[in-house]
């Protein structure tokens, strides 16, 4: 017997990836329903060869569902997650929500699989930031092998991480900029997104950091390890899809360029491209549609003792995001911790 797996959001960029992948991995589903506001419903979605009806969440009823995938932002999965929870529903959640909850296992799968135990006490288990999502995944093999104290990360995130609304802004700016144009004034972001780059993501925080840099040490810290220090600066850049990361490291024993091109290279859900020469690396044109998390331009931080640099590129609506909240329904079910529930005669 399948599982019963509805997903929240589902006509959003993040749902209807993770329809997709539900298709493209063949997670055993025996019925897949979308879910969405009310007044979405009855808005058609594809998944694998079959078209699908969007429903009602305020309507449906998940007591005879095994998996909730939840993409619908934090206020709606503050509200809706732990009803869907008390139904006996497994929540996996994509928003910020419930992420830094003590009680809530965050979870990627390359990296910390074995915390998915955890989701019994509140039957919720968070998606990390995207950002984070591959940086972890490239930092796992590394710390496994020299132990990580320090990192620096400047990302270049794409428009995508912040939806729908905001690829069109990018789309409807550069359209206006090309045509010799007057572009509306932004709406996403607080300056010009095209042919531009904007240093802020999520709000301020009293330090002077961002929300988006502040999740992205704590993130780090609740699913690799609490003792790494870590400081990140993040951008908006004009990609429609793709997040880009030069990452500085500090590690308490030597690794050698040799070492960590081994180490990355048999890591799961890590491809290494990494060659010395004109176009010898990803960018996120190339990563998009992709499920791994590449890495290139690995050399010597000369400025520090045993420092690594290198850059990291992923699909942050599939591993940021929606394959990695497939993953962790994978492994409910591959570890049998999660029976499918006997549907009704």
């Amino acid at each position: 017997m399948g599982y019963k797996v509805a997903i929240v959001g589902a006509t959003g960029n993040v749902g209807r990836e993770m329809l997709d992948i539900l298709a493209e991995r063949r997670f055993p589903a025996d019925e897949v329903v979308p879910l969405a506001s009310r007044r979405s419903q009855g808005v058609e979605v594809s998944y694998g060869d079959r078209t699908l009806k969007v429903k009602a969440l305020e309507h449906y009823d998940f007591s005879d569902t095994d998996i909730c995938l939840m993409s619908a932002g934090g206020a709606v999965s503050k509200e809706w997650s732990p009803k869907i929870a008390a139904q006996g529903c497994v929540v996996i959640d994509n928003s910020s929500a419930w992420r830094y909850d003590p009680d809530v296992p965050l979870v990627v799968p390359e990296v910390n699989a074995d915390a998915v135990t955890g989701f019994a006490k509140k039957n919720i288990i968070a998606n990390p930031n995207c950002s984070t999502a591959q940086l972890v995944v490239a930092l796992k093999p590394l710390h496994d092998r020299a132990t990580v104290k320090r990192v620096v990360v400047a990302t270049y995130q794409s428009v995508s991480g912040a939806g729908k609304e905001a690829m069109d802004e990018l789309f409807s700016q550069t359209r206006a900029v090309y045509g010799a144009s007057t572009a509306e004034d932004p709406k996403k972001f607080t300056k010009r997104i095209a042919f531009n780059v904007i240093p802020h993501i999520d709000v301020f925080m009293d330090d002077g950091s961002t929300k988006e840099e502040w999740k992205m040490v704590q993130e780090t810290k609740k699913i690799l390890d609490s003792k790494i220090d870590l400081v990140a600066t993040c951008a908006r850049v004009p990609v429609f899809i793709g997040h880009s990361e030069a990452v500085h490291v500090e590690f308490e024993k030597p690794v050698s360029v040799d070492e960590a091109r081994q180490v990355l290279g048999n890591a799961p859900g890590v491809l290494v491209i990494d060659k010395r020469e004109d176009g010898g690396y990803i960018t996120p044109f190339e990563a998009a549609g992709e499920d791994a998390t590449y890495v290139s331009r690995i050399r010597v931080d000369p400025t520090i003792k045993n420092g690594l640099a290198f850059w990291c590129v992923s699909d942050n609506l599939r591993k940021g995001a929606a394959l990695n909240t497939v993953q962790i329904a994978e492994v409910l079910v591959n570890r049998k911790l999660l029976q499918p529930k006997k549907k009704a005669a």
